[in-house]
């Protein structure tokens, strides 16, 4: 009942230090594993994650991390599948494992401690702070559910040692499971089979160091070594040989699964696997003692330790060299405490905590090849068990010869500080900007750290705060491509293009350069390449230096053949060249590289559109939705050419796919205006006015929302209502012709301001001088003040623009009327006054009335009777899509910054924007 009541305050406990992480973001690397990996998406196949990288990349490709953790993978599938991406269930489902782990672990620390030590080491393990990056950060769900397994394999294997006289192979396949499960979730998993022979040899079978003394005086002597079956029986023998080929197998497995290549890392990454000797040897083995340490006082915690985070050790006179003794000297005593002593249950809780905590630490320790950091705090999670087990075993001996009331407030308030360390500590993990300053007070020596800082300000807009960050990162860090290339991009936010390009040569010029015989490829870490793009996609905005950015694209594709995100982005720039069909068999190439990337199936869509081939291009965007159901660009514009196919069924579907937009974002004012229109297709006036004004309400100066919306409403004799929409349409818009003649016509023919609509068509010829409706209305105007003369004049000039305008015509022979009468009047009116104003012939082509030669005493005034000139009010049926582009600027290394999709303007004009690649 007691073992019961200890493992529920085990979870409780667990549950209560972590609750608060449920309010937590997902941050840093949750960015590339959870948000951006598609293979958590359910329109992935779900073999890929069987084939692709813990970050969704494929592992046969070069740039793939090589982190093989497929079960993991699948548990964040199946959290998408059930709340999206809402980060508070992925941390539920972490605090709930680590739960479990630590009822787990007090299980198995039963097996060696009693159980009153064995609850001090599941609490410790519980509330230890060096467990909050694995824990409160998503992605260190692997070293959580990889520990589960870790654990299970152990139990299962303590019950196959337990079978008298059998083997316990009932207990030894789940074992090999177990191990195999654990593997699948983090690499470290395998190195339970060496715990599990650890326990064989020492725990389960005694083995003394006496034993290990007769058996190398038997080998000096020359005699053949032999085990006595006393205490090596054959079950034995078969459990160890079942552990060593399981691991042989998993190693061959996982081998071959990476190609037999290991992953490439920077300098960046881990200087001190780029450090000649003894640096590097010297700066390695001093890490043990960092690690030992932040195990001891987890106070200093830092998400990112890479970079220049700890200096190198570059000689034997570095004082730090005592700590990394000191270290040696501390694992080495306990090891020979642990096989040396005649107290059995001490040598099997020193022997196994040690081997808890030293195996699990070597694939990650650098010492026998080098990892992607210099120091990571979330794969200690695993390590803790055993340094937990020889702390609570030290608790235990000091409490049989101290007081045990001051041991146990002392061990209480050691719980209780890391209880309140490791509460507090979830908070740094709330957002991006909150986990980078918090490594910032503690290491200013990380340029990473500056950067993403610089990245969490960037995401909200803070541009000029950002650059600080930026060039802070390369103060630090004076050789940071990465960090040249953050400051760069700012400054292009910034409009500061040329400091921009400055600031891109130097990223540029501090590129590794080739040696002969020697691949590039695998010297160049391949986000570095992107000042590529970056660069070429800056020199761009000059549409004289596109050529200039062709041979940028050209240049990265040279050194990375499988560059496909400059193969994108090349495309962009060949479309601008007008060399569409090029563009085309860039495309094509790319899919050669990348055949899932919904991208270049989108960007192939917008090629064909350029090659007005709509069929083609409706089956490339539909091709990048089969890849991606999501894909924002291709749901809006696929929805769009089905609506310009004008077919009923169509429409049904392009409905569902902008429905589909809203749902994801109730704030796109496109998708909106696109379902405007297609209520107008369907002639459903409220409802299109409803999207039309909904559109409106989120982009104040959406010019095709605008001039729609007063369309629709001049249309439905509701001017009155359009007039607004149309003074906001050209106050933003002041160029906008078509707006400025309807709102000329509401102000003649409604509101009777003549000034007013004089004004607007005035403003009109100003843009364009030869604008027939534009001329001719305001000829109209000219009329309805009584200048006639003015208005002949002015009608002659459109008539002489639009000579086959039989309105004109019309409308002249009705002034030449009016003329006439007024001229036979005999004496002097206002009226006549006024119809014969003096005017500037030079407004209308330099033509007096008195040159026109017009005989008003021939005229008959029975040909017009008194009929009145009519505004002529333009077609303007309303067109779709809008042709102003937004962008989505890049937040982290290795994320994605996509232009706008391809627009019509919706007063006909036409431009498309291709999908651009990265953009770091």
């Amino acid at each position: 009942m007691t073992s019961y009541v200890y493992g529920a305050t085990v979870i409780l406990v667990s549950i209560l230090c972590y609750y608060n992480s449920l309010n937590c973001n997902f941050v840093f690397d949750d960015i590339s594993a959870i948000k951006e990996n598609r293979d958590l998406r359910p329109h992935s196949p779900l073999k890929n994650i069987f084939f692709n990288d813990f970050w969704g990349t494929p592992m046969h490709k070069e740039q793939s991390h090589k982190s093989y953790r497929p079960l993991c993978v699948l548990t964040f599938r199946w959290n998408f599948a059930i709340s999206g991406m809402e980060p508070m269930t992925y941390h539920l489902v972490n605090m709930l494992l680590h739960a479990l782990v630590s009822v787990m672990y007090y299980r198995m620390s039963t097996i060696i401690l009693s159980d009153v030590t064995a609850f001090i080491a599941a609490l410790l393990f519980a509330v230890h702070p060096i467990h909050t990056e694995a824990v409160t950060g998503v992605v260190g769900r692997a070293e959580i559910l990889s520990s589960a397994f870790f654990l299970a394999a152990f139990i299962f294997y303590v019950k196959a040692t337990r079978r008298k006289k059998s083997t316990g192979w009932m207990y030894l396949i789940p074992t090999v499971l177990a191990v195999s499960a654990a593997m699948l979730c983090k690499e470290q998993g395998i190195t339970i089979c060496g715990v599990c022979a650890i326990y064989e040899i020492f725990v389960a079978q005694k083995l003394h160091i006496n034993d290990i003394r007769h058996l190398i005086q038997n080998v000096a002597s020359g005699k053949a070594p032999s085990l006595s079956t006393n205490w090596w029986p054959n079950e034995a023998t078969r459990r160890l040989i079942v552990l060593c080929l399981s691991t042989l197998g998993l190693l061959f497995a996982r081998l071959n699964i990476m190609g037999s290549q290991l992953p490439v890392f920077t300098k960046f990454d881990n200087p001190a696997s780029v450090a000649p000797s003894p640096t590097r040897q010297l700066t390695y083995n001093y890490l043990v003692s960092v690690n030992l340490w932040l195990l001891l006082f987890p106070d200093a915690l830092v998400c990112d330790w890479t970079m220049n985070s700890i200096e190198l050790i570059k000689g034997f006179v570095d004082p730090r060299n005592l700590l990394t003794l000191l270290s040696y000297s501390i694992i080495g005593w306990l090891s020979w405490i642990a096989i040396s002593t005649e107290n059995r249950r001490k040598a099997n809780v020193l022997i196994m905590g040690l081997a808890f905590m030293v195996l699990p630490f070597l694939p990650a320790s650098n010492l026998f090849f080098p990892v992607g950091f210099v120091v990571a705090e979330r794969v200690l999670y695993m390590p803790s068990m055993g340094f937990c087990l020889i702390v609570a075993y030290g608790f235990h001996l000091v409490s049989e010869k101290c007081s045990k009331k001051m041991v146990w407030c002392f061990m209480a308030f050691f719980i209780l500080s890391h209880s309140m360390k490791t509460w507090s500590r979830n908070f740094d993990w709330e957002t991006e900007y909150s986990i980078f300053m918090s490594g910032l007070r503690v290491n200013k020596r990380n340029a990473k750290l500056f950067n993403n800082v610089g990245h969490a300000l960037e995401s909200e807009g803070k541009f000029d705060e950002a650059l600080k960050y930026f060039q802070a990162a390369v103060k630090v860090q004076k050789d940071d491509i990465g960090g040249w290339i953050n400051v760069g991009r700012t400054y292009n936010h910034l409009k500061s293009y040329k400091e921009a390009e400055n600031a891109y040569l130097i990223a540029k010029s501090l590129l590794p350069k080739a040696k002969p015989g020697e691949s590039y490829q695998a010297r160049i870490a391949p986000n570095h390449l992107n000042v590529f793009l970056n660069l070429a996609n800056l020199i761009s905005k000059n549409a004289t230096r596109l050529e200039e950015a062709d041979s940028l694209y050209r240049q990265a594709i040279s050194m990375r053949s499988d560059y496909t995100q400059a193969y994108i982005n090349r495309g962009d720039i060949l479309i601008k060249l007008n060399r569409t069909k090029e563009a085309q068999e860039v495309y094509e190439r790319a899919l050669l590289y990348d055949s899932s990337n919904p991208d270049i199936y989108y960007n192939l869509g917008v090629v064909f559109l350029e090659l007005n081939k709509p069929a083609q291009a409706l089956a490339y965007l539909d091709k990048a939705l089969e890849y991606n159901p999501e894909h924002e660009q291709a749901l809006l514009n696929s929805a769009i050419l089905l609506q310009e196919l004008a077919r009923p069924e169509l429409r049904k579907i392009a409905r569902e796919r902008l429905m589909k937009l809203l749902e994801k974002d109730d704030q796109n004012e496109r998708v909106f205006f696109n379902l405007g229109m297609l209520a107008m297709d369907d002639r459903n006036i409220e409802e299109a006015e409803h999207y039309f004004r909904r559109a409106i309400h989120i982009k104040e100066d959406f010019r095709s929302a605008l001039f729609n919306l007063a369309l629709l409403l001049a249309d439905d004799h509701r001017p009155l209502e359009a007039a607004p929409f149309l003074n906001q349409l050209v106050k933003y818009h002041p160029d906008h012709v078509k707006g400025l003649i309807l709102l000329g016509d509401i102000y003649v023919n409604t509101l009777k301001d003549i000034d007013a609509a004089e004004h607007c068509y005035k403003r009109i010829l100003q843009l364009d001088p030869v604008n027939i409706q534009g001329l001719h209305n305001l000829c109209v105007v000219y009329v309805e003040r009584g200048l006639l003369a003015k208005a002949y004049a002015c009608l002659n000039e459109a008539h002489k623009l639009a000579p086959n305008e039989d309105y004109i015509i019309k409308h002249i022979q009705i002034v030449e009327t009016r003329l006439a009468k007024l001229k036979a009047q005999p004496s002097s009116t206002r009226e006549k006054d006024l119809a014969f104003q003096e005017y500037d012939p030079r407004e209308f082509g330099g033509r007096s009335l008195r040159q026109n030669k017009v005989d008003f005493k021939s005229m008959k005034t029975s040909q017009v009777g008194g009929e009145r000139p009519k505004m002529v009010q333009t077609s303007m049926d309303p067109v779709f899509l809008d042709s102003h582009a937004t962008d989505n600027f890049q937040k982290h290394e290795g994320m994605k910054r996509i232009q706008n999709n391809y627009a019509t303007d919706l007063d006909g004009e036409k431009s498309q924007d291709i999908l651009s690649g990265i953009k770091l």
